[in-house]
């Protein structure tokens, strides 16, 4: 199989690149957060719980982060088969929408708990990482647009 879909310009589908790109640094980041210990899983919001398990040298933090990580990259590669710079892997079209979806509602979740703060109020980490993740959302929505007929 080429690298280059023969299908599609892999240069075609920009919005898919740069969700590739955004999907690929998310797993680093994330790869970086297991590297960074305790003190990376605090800042960037992971919770006390997750800190001080990584602390006491536990492996389901990292276990965790690591499949989280896995999964951002598959999806990267998920995109830049839309893109066409692979052929097309299994389940393409229906893959990038649930992708889309789970970002989009994802990055939707803050509003129901920022109005009801129930069980508990809104923090200041599901804000930024609700905002990030409806951008890259919106994105993968771009692309997927853009990329429908030819997916």
């Amino acid at each position: 199989m080429p690298l280059i879909s023969s299908s599609s310009s892999a240069g075609a589908q920009p919005w898919l690149w740069f969700a590739a790109g955004l999907n690929a640094a998310a797993a680093l980041l994330h790869v970086g957060v297991i590297v960074g210990g305790s003190s990376w899983y605090r800042f960037f919001g992971a919770g006390e719980g997750m800190a001080r398990m990584a602390e006491a040298g536990r492996a389901y933090p990292a276990v965790l982060t690591a499949g989280i990580a896995g999964v951002l990259a598959l999806w990267a590669g998920y995109a830049l088969s839309g893109a066409g710079v692979f052929g097309a892997w299994p389940l393409l079209k229906p893959a990038l929408c649930t992708i889309t979806a789970i970002y989009l509602l994802r990055g939707l979740a803050v509003v129901p708990m920022a109005l009801a703060s129930v069980p508990q109020p809104a923090t200041p980490f599901w804000y930024w990482s609700s905002a990030i993740c409806l951008g890259i959302g919106l994105v993968h929505l771009f692309g997927l647009m853009a990329a429908w007929r030819t997916l």
